[in-house]
């Protein structure tokens, strides 16, 4: 336990070359489940928890940690499983989505693996397990399922998806009607989120799930002839992406000379270990943090605006 926490410490500045570092946990029995090192801050052996009257049966309670009160929510109901047992015996694994930080109660905390973003793929359809992953993998001929946490947040405790008054004109509504903008985003709630916050606007959205299909996809306009610059007016990228992503997407779109000028834009949850230098590295023109509907609405009116 001592090493799984001194590499959460250490190692949560991994250089963004389509890798990542996953943590390994389990909820209940021997399925293993994973999040992405960048994402958590801190692991505990599960501390006394304050109930909280009136909160989402999916929050067991509060904690209070340096000065901070963090919900402690149930991973094992979040997806739709009875609560887990044996709390006094769990860990909590305290991660930061968003701006906010959580803890995510598990049973056990295995180890950290360092892998390569191509060998995560989609969840399989049709199987009923893909309702709240995000992506599997297989590690040491076991699978991993990696949970859309984004999801669970969404359910457990719902964020304002209306943009204020105030943003929006009669003006910027219709200068909106004949832009087309690409969004990549593996998680189906930020998809969503995303989709109807430009739809609101007025824009045209099209929404992959991964930096791959969205890297052939851009390279496919480019290949029949037309400029991905003239199709779409932006792309807003997520980073965490099974088989490609969001820095290596850059990048590739970045090396393209037929591409120069094609503005992008990374959005995504990472905000709170995110490296702004890394952003400048790989090209991109801005980076917005997940998820304000008023900040990506005024992002896109100010492009709007520019023309």
């Amino acid at each position: 336990m001592a090493g799984v926490l001194e590499s959460v410490n250490q190692r949560t500045k991994l250089v963004g070359e389509n890798r990542l570092e996953l943590l390994l946990f389990r909820v209940k029995g021997a399925q293993l489940y994973g999040i992405n090192v960048f994402k958590v801050k801190e692991i505990i052996q599960c501390p006394k928890l304050t109930l909280l009257p009136g909160s989402n049966p999916v929050v067991r309670g509060v904690v209070h940690i340096r000065s901070g009160t963090i919900p402690i929510m149930d991973m094992s109901m979040a997806t739709g499983s009875a609560p887990l047992p044996d709390v006094e015996k769990a860990f909590v694994i305290i991660t930061e989505y968003n701006g906010k930080t959580q803890g995510f109660l598990v049973s056990s905390v295995d180890k950290i693996i360092n892998m390569n973003w191509e060998s995560i793929h989609p969840p399989p359809k049709g199987t009923g397990r893909e309702h709240y992953l995000t992506a599997v993998t297989e590690i040491e001929n076991k699978l991993v399922e990696i949970i859309d946490v984004e999801k669970i947040l969404a359910e457990v405790s719902p964020i304002r998806e209306e943009i204020s008054d105030g943003i929006l004109n009669d003006d910027i509504r219709s200068q909106a009607q004949s832009r087309k903008i690409l969004i990549v985003d593996d998680s189906k709630i930020a998809r969503k989120q995303i989709t109807r916050c430009l739809q609101n606007i007025g824009l045209e959205v099209v929404a992959l799930e991964d930096g791959r299909q969205a890297w052939e996809h851009l390279y496919g306009i480019h290949e029949s002839g037309e400029r991905v610059q003239d199709h779409y007016m932006m792309l807003i990228s997520d980073i965490e992406m099974p088989e490609m992503d969001g820095y290596t997407l850059v990048t590739r779109i970045r090396s393209e000379p037929a591409m120069e000028g094609f503005y992008v834009v990374l959005h995504s949850s990472l905000s709170g270990v995110f490296n702004k230098a890394m952003v400048e590295k790989v090209g991109a023109d801005d980076f917005i943090a997940k998820f304000d509907p008023d900040v990506l609405a005024d992002h896109l009116v100010q492009r709007l605006n520019l023309g």
